[in-house]
């Protein structure tokens, strides 16, 4: 299985810039790619990072809009599987590669989708707006069967600075250990959030 996973070089992580500055952001976003491709290798897999401008060898660059890249890649038997998911395990995605329907969905919170699977040859990727409903609702019209993974390390991608507690808390690899360097915890009003040493 082809596993694909999207990056996006220049300008990572824009809404984390209340609390990592550019170059922090290009630094940790980068480690949570590392780690991602750790796990799918881990996983027993050899992931190929979709990026949108050269890393190093071995990626493929596509400089399109996300859904028209992962597209223009998409074959039967594909995963997708975003670059900053922090907390997926090697575990987590052996569920999600090896569950046997057409398509497999792991939705993220807001009701994006953070990994697929799809081994439908017309299913496609629409990442704009509510894509977990859409990828639902373009199965249905397919006639492709879909299973969800609920998974919350599936779930969790790093987006707002609230979510760097869940990496802090939960995450292992060499972005926690990133992270961890230069924050620590905050309990304040009731809400686990980060705040720096």
């Amino acid at each position: 299985m082809q596993v694909l996973v999207p990056y996006r070089v220049d300008e990572p992580k824009t809404r984390l810039a209340p609390v990592l500055d550019d170059e922090e952001r290009r630094e940790f976003s980068r480690l949570m790619l590392a780690d991602v491709l750790a796990a799918v290798r881990s996983a027993g897999y050899d992931p190929t990072v979709l990026s949108t401008a050269p890393l190093s060898g071995g990626d493929c660059v596509d400089e399109r809009p996300l859904t028209v890249a992962v597209n223009s890649h998409l074959e039967p038997n594909t995963a997708v599987v975003m670059a900053d998911l922090a907390l997926v395990t090697p575990s987590v995605l052996g569920e999600l590669f090896e569950t046997n329907e057409d398509v497999v969905l792991a939705p993220g919170r807001g009701g994006g989708t953070n990994a697929i699977v799809a081994r439908h040859p017309q299913f496609r990727v629409d990442y704009h707006g509510a894509s977990y409903r859409d990828h639902v609702e373009i199965c249905k019209a397919i006639g492709a069967s879909v299973r969800t993974i609920d998974s919350y390390r599936l779930g969790t991608d790093i987006d707002e600075p609230a979510d760097l507690a869940e990496v802090l808390l939960h995450g292992d690899g060499r972005a926690a250990d990133w992270l961890d360097d230069r924050f620590e915890l905050s309990t304040s009003n009731g809400r686990t959030g980060v705040k720096r040493y």
